[in-house]
């Protein structure tokens, strides 16, 4: 569970600290009050990209930091991030030259961690989202995050890529000679280009440790001897007044036994300055003043900087391309020999993948038919009484790719004898936002936290009333956060926030404030587009809203 969220200089935000609780919590307010700023920081905070056009005006950084509870983390996602009290703590800046931090309760991780943490924690749906379900493409995604094919997928893809990686040899092979040879002089050129340099895996890290050293050389050596002159070889040098002095609290410590303590530390201080100067000694003599090779270490330093920018980023990077150079060169020049035997795997390798991308297809349909059942339940009751919802699963054996040989299409019958047609060309607006909650409701029930940004967007009257009890029941045991504009959403809340946003002299501002009694009903009448007073026909309509709900 999200329990608290802290927000500085983030948009128009100042700085704002919201504390949560199991339920329903809806924002309210105007239109462009600042509603879904709330949302965008908290996606901030669990990965989602950042632009420092975002960071309030006048302001150096922004920061948002997250609080949630432990225990709605796998086990092993809390170990492996070292996640052992109740609560921790995600934390995320950014400030205006583009510099980020990143931390998992003070520890520094990088923005992927974040993101990879959050996918256990939040769902998001924000106000454009349901229009993706207008794209097949993304039913096969959805149908799979379903079904949880992760294994199987996985093998699918790797098959996938087995089969890609044979034909691509096997269309290498039937070039023609012309093309061929082509190929061989430029990957003879570009292998040769590497080897002449021939680099190792570390050295530009160790050339950029020694260049320093070298190209102050001659200051340096000049800087030690002033050190070690000072130290040991002048006349008044520190290890000469040492000496004398040592010498006297010698003579002192004979008279008085009180002072043998300090002769014995003025003794082992000139004992740490004669090390300090042998061991400056031992610097200047072995620094070398070596303008040639200076000037072969930067040339090396240069030629292996160009390395990394053809063929990097990493000179690791830059091995790896050789590598795969010299495979490419073997594989050209003795094309005629390996033609049958690749011909044989890819044979082999599309078996393969046929069988996978089958057996996908099977626990495809199969899911398929439970998805649609569980969809059909969950929209039920928001307004289709005759609803009729299916996921079609086509396969094509012929088009097989990484994701197997399926397509899938959601198809959607609103009303009664209306046949069954792809969602993008029957439904509305309103209806597709109603079918998205329903299938957040069925794809996210192990996620703790939901947030939806206006989903009640192209709907009102007693649609929007079944959308807030769905909303409502979707909230029952975890946390829903809900920016709406409809009053019979947020009648449905746990929690309500009214969001405003105030102009001063040279800025713009947010102030979030928690709603009750009063205060609420009349939110509810402004959303209902009346008069707030309590006499007013749109607050009496407020109050009966607001009655009818069970509020814990």
């Amino acid at each position: 569970m999200l329990t608290r969220l802290h927000v500085q200089n983030f948009a128009i935000i100042d700085d704002l600290t919201l504390d949560f609780s199991t339920g329903l919590t809806v924002f309210s307010g105007e239109t462009g009050a600042g509603k879904s700023i709330v949302i965008e920081a908290l996606g901030f905070v669990l990965g989602a990209r950042g632009d420092v056009s975002v960071i309030k005006d006048g302001a150096e950084r922004m920061c948002v930091s997250a609080e949630f509870e432990s225990a709605c983390l796998p086990k092993e996602v809390r170990t492996q991030y070292q996640l052992a009290a109740d609560r921790f703590t995600l934390r995320r800046e950014l400030d205006t030259k583009g510099k980020g931090k990143a931390q998992v309760d003070g520890r520094a991780v990088t923005v992927s961690t974040l993101a990879q943490i959050g996918k256990y924690l939040v769902d998001f749906h924000g106000q454009h989202d349901h229009q993706s379900l207008l794209h097949a493409s993304v039913h096969l995604n959805l149908l799979d995050h379903f079904a949880k094919h992760t294994a199987l997928l996985a093998h699918v893809q790797k098959a996938y890529h087995t089969e890609q990686e044979i034909r691509a040899k096997l269309d290498a092979l039937r070039l023609s000679a012309q093309e061929k040879e082509r190929l061989l002089d430029l990957y003879s050129y570009q292998l040769k280009e590497i080897e002449d340099v021939h680099p190792t895996a570390d050295e530009d890290a160790q050339l950029e440790q020694t260049l320093p050293k070298l190209k102050h050389a001659g200051k340096l050596l000049e800087l030690a001897q002033e050190a070690y002159d000072e130290l040991y070889n002048a006349e008044n040098s520190a290890a000469a007044r040492a000496t004398r002095a040592a010498k006297i609290l010698t003579q002192m410590a004979g008279l008085d036994d009180n002072l043998a303590a300090l002769a014995q530390e003025v003794n082992s201080a000139l004992v740490t300055l004669e090390d300090a100067a042998q061991t400056l000694g031992a610097y200047k003599e072995d620094m070398e003043v070596d303008p040639a090779a200076l000037d072969k270490m930067l040339t090396r330093h240069e030629k292996l900087k160009r390395l990394k920018a053809k063929y990097g980023p990493e000179l690791t990077d830059v091995l790896a391309t050789a590598e795969d150079l010299r495979s490419k060169i073997k594989n050209l020049q003795h094309a005629e020999e390996h033609e049958q035997d690749l011909e044989n795997e890819l044979s082999v390798a599309h078996d393969k993948l046929l069988t996978l991308a089958r057996e996908l297809h099977d626990k495809r349909m199969h899911a398929a038919e439970k998805l649609a059942q569980r969809i059909t339940q969950e929209i039920k009751p928001l307004g289709f009484n005759q609803v009729k919802f299916s996921v079609a699963v086509e396969m094509d054996e012929e088009n097989i790719t990484s994701t197997g040989a399926d397509k899938v299409e959601f198809l959607f019958s609103p009303n009664p004898g209306q046949s069954l047609k792809p969602l993008k060309d029957i439904a509305s607006g309103g209806e597709i936002s109603r079918v998205m909650l329903g299938l957040k409701t069925v794809l996210a029930p192990t996620v703790p936290v939901m947030v939806f940004d206006e989903i009640d967007a192209g709907i009102g009257g007693e649609t929007g009333n079944l959308v807030g009890q769905k909303l409502r029941q979707a909230a029952q045991g975890k946390q829903v956060l809900c920016v709406t504009h409809l009053a019979q959403v947020a009648a449905q809340a746990h929690a309500n926030y009214h969001v405003e946003k105030t102009a001063q002299k040279n800025s713009t501002r947010v102030t979030i404030t928690p709603l009750d009694g009063e205060n609420l009903t009349a939110e509810i009448a402004r959303m209902l587009g009346g008069n707030a007073t309590k006499k007013s026909a749109a607050y009496t309509h407020a109050a009966e809203l607001l009655s009818a709900v069970h509020r814990n």
